[in-house]
C-alpha cells in the first residue's frame, strides 16, 4: 500500500476511534448531565459537541473548493447552550461527523498535497487533516474528562482500566507481531 493511502486509512480509523470514545463517554451519563456547565467559563458537553459539529460542517463542506471557515458559520453561537435534549445533542454530533467522515472517505491519495484554505491560510490537505486530528481528539478528551467528573456511579473505562495494565500487556505480548493500526482492536473492544 502506498504511503499516502496508508495515511488516509490510518487517520480514518483514528477519527472513528475518537468518535466512538466520545459516544461511549456520553452513553454513561444521564441525559441532563450533558448540559451541566460548572461555571460561566466552562462549556457543557452539549456545547462542546455544538462546537465540534459546527467546525466539521464548516471545514468539510465543499472542502476542496471553498474556504474552511464558511460565511454561514456562527462560531460564537456554537458556545451558547441552546440544545434541549440528548436526542438533539446526538443529532448535532452525527450531523457534523457524517459530513466529515463522508468527505474524508471521498479523498484520494493524490489529493493530499492539494492546497485548501482556512481563513485564507493555505494548507495542504494533509495539514488540514492533521489540524483536525489534533482539534477533535482535544475536544473528545474534554468530553471524556467531563463525563468522568459527572458520572454518578462507576465509570466504565474507555481505555486500559486502572490496575489492569499488566493483564493488557500480557495479552498483547502473547500474540505474534503484526502490522496493524492500534485502533483495530480498540474499535472492536469498544463496540
Amino acid at each position: 500500500m502506498e504511503a499516502t493511502e496508508s495515511y488516509l486509512e490510518s487517520v480514518k480509523k483514528q477519527f472513528l476511534y475518537y468518535k466512538m470514545l466520545g459516544e461511549k463517554a456520553m452513553d454513561q451519563l444521564e441525559p441532563e448531565q450533558l448540559f451541566v456547565a460548572i461555571n460561566e467559563d466552562t462549556n457543557s458537553i452539549a456545547t462542546i459537541i455544538k462546537h465540534i459539529s459546527g467546525n466539521m460542517l464548516s471545514r468539510w463542506t465543499d472542502f476542496l473548493t471553498c474556504d474552511g471557515e464558511k460565511e454561514w458559520r456562527n462560531r460564537d453561537a456554537e458556545f451558547e447552550n441552546d440544545l434541549q435534549s440528548k436526542e438533539a445533542v446526538v443529532e448535532v454530533w452525527n450531523k457534523g461527523w457524517d459530513v466529515f467522515i463522508n468527505t474524508l472517505n471521498s479523498l484520494k491519495a493524490e489529493q493530499l498535497s492539494d492546497i485548501i484554505y482556512i481563513r485564507n491560510e493555505g494548507h495542504t490537505v494533509i495539514e488540514a487533516v492533521n489540524r483536525q486530528l489534533a482539534h477533535y481528539p482535544y475536544h473528545v478528551g474534554q468530553i471524556v474528562f467531563y463525563a468522568k467528573q459527572l458520572k454518578n456511579s462507576d465509570w466504565e473505562s474507555l481505555s486500559i482500566p486502572k490496575n489492569k495494565s499488566g493483564n493488557y500487556n500480557a495479552e498483547k505480548f502473547a500474540k505474534e507481531k503484526e502490522i496493524k493500526n492500534f485502533t483495530d482492536d480498540e474499535l472492536k473492544r469498544l463496540k
